[in-house]
């Protein structure tokens, strides 16, 4: 259905003062501080986890040595979605509008609403992070205290009972970061880069992070998660975070949390010969998803 003049009578006639409404200042592309970004040729993509070795056990004088075994595991998929959007102006409603071009103010807001379904799709891998009926390759959620490994043991990303976001919860939570291991039980040497939270944390996560000493307390003890410098890259709000207690942290694992696009955002128009009409499209092709889940911790508040 194409836009009439119907639909935009105030812009034919002079004395209109202003038109709003489809364009405001936004928060520049928050998606791009939750994922790392590739690229893609193909329909989808997949990773697969491929295990180390166990640990080396004692050689007896005189004997054999032991000889391990490793191969594939579970598979992350990357599933690329097309996403579109578009409208159409009659040739009329062109002609008669005495303002701003009607078609370039719309290509505008075409622009603002592709934008927004990315920052969605990106912020829902984090917004469904706890939720069970979203699985990884592991078969079990993005957080969780039970990822399974390879040696047959589990280890988690998340609390076991979940806190909301302080200096104590933090702590813990660097704690357990430093405890990763891989598949077979080996540790690895994870670091949290990054805080990430729902703009109701602002406040308390600048308090928590940017003061050189403990908040809320009457002593003179220096922060320690400041003088360490144990999130170099500070914290991040996100405006599409869903939970307003929830918060979680970004460690520098590779092959984690990923952004692939297939297709970048093109525009297209074209008129009808018949009608006058033209239509104007935005279209681009890209996933958001994690393969280890290692590149995150996180709480969903008490």
């Amino acid at each position: 259905m194409a836009i009439n003049r119907a639909q935009i009578l105030k812009e034919l006639e002079p004395g209109l003062n202003a038109i709003f409404g489809q364009e405001y200042s936004r928060y520049q592309d928050e998606y791009k501080l939750l994922f790392d970004g590739d690229t893609s040729v193909r329909a989808f993509e997949e990773e697969v986890l491929f295990p180390g070795f166990g640990a080396a056990p004692v050689k007896p004088e005189g004997g054999s040595i032991t000889f391990d075994s490793t191969g594939e595991a579970w598979v992350a998929r990357y599933h690329h979605e097309t996403i579109a959007l578009g409208f159409a102006l009659t040739e009329e409603a062109m002609e008669d509008n005495l303002y701003e071009p009607l078609a370039k103010r719309l290509s505008k807001a075409l622009g603002r609403s592709m934008l927004h379904t990315m920052e969605v799709k990106g912020s829902n891998v984090y917004n469904n992070a706890f939720n069970s009926s979203y699985t990884g390759g592991d078969g079990v959620s993005l957080l969780h205290t039970a990822h399974p490994l390879k040696n047959g043991g589990t280890l988690g990303n998340k609390p076991t009972t979940d806190a909301d976001l302080s200096e104590t919860a933090l702590e813990d939570a660097l704690i357990a970061i430093a405890g990763f291991t891989d598949d077979r039980g080996i540790p690895i040497a994870p670091i949290a880069r990054s805080l990430h939270i729902p703009r109701q944390l602002a406040f308390v996560a600048d308090r928590i992070l940017m003061s050189p000493h403990r908040v809320g307390t009457a002593d003179n003890d220096i922060s320690a998660m400041h003088h360490m410098g144990m999130f170099p890259e500070g914290y991040h709000v996100n405006h599409r975070f869903t939970d307003t207690d929830a918060w979680f942290i970004r460690t520098d694992c590779p092959d984690g949390l990923k952004h692939f696009k297939r297709v970048k955002l093109s525009t297209k128009m074209e008129g009808d010969f018949e009608t006058g009409n033209v239509r104007y499209k935005a279209r681009e092709r890209y996933s958001f998803g994690w393969s280890d889940w290692r590149s995150l911790y996180g709480s969903s508040g008490a």
